[in-house]
């Protein structure tokens, strides 16, 4: 029996939904699947509250990721602001529709 516990994977420590409007809620979910999720036991979350450009959305989560791995010392949530950061300073993305829509749930740290 040991050993089955041994086996059982952690929590998930960063579920990334970059699909559209994945923090959306409604009635029988206050943050949609971000918010299920981190009620199921993900640590963090990062979503988005409403449609995304495809090519946006792209360019901050590769900004994201990299942010995470350039800079160990950084939270999740300042990663993912220096990511908006970047799309705020990119011209074809400095619109807030194209960096605003993204939330962090749970652990920001």
């Amino acid at each position: 029996q040991s050993q089955n516990r041994q086996s059982q994977p952690g929590p998930i420590e960063l579920l990334t939904l970059s699909a559209c409007e994945t923090a959306e809620g409604d009635e029988r979910a206050a943050l949609g699947l971000a918010g299920v999720a981190v009620q199921s036991g993900a640590r963090s979350t990062l979503a988005s509250l409403w449609s995304i450009d495809d090519r946006a959305n792209a360019f901050l989560m590769v900004e994201f990721y990299h942010q995470l791995m350039e800079n160990p010392a950084f939270s999740k949530s300042q990663a993912l602001r220096q990511a908006q950061l970047k799309l705020v300073s990119h011209p074809n993305y400095a619109h807030p529709s194209y960096w605003a829509p993204y939330v962090l749930l749970g652990n920001w740290l």
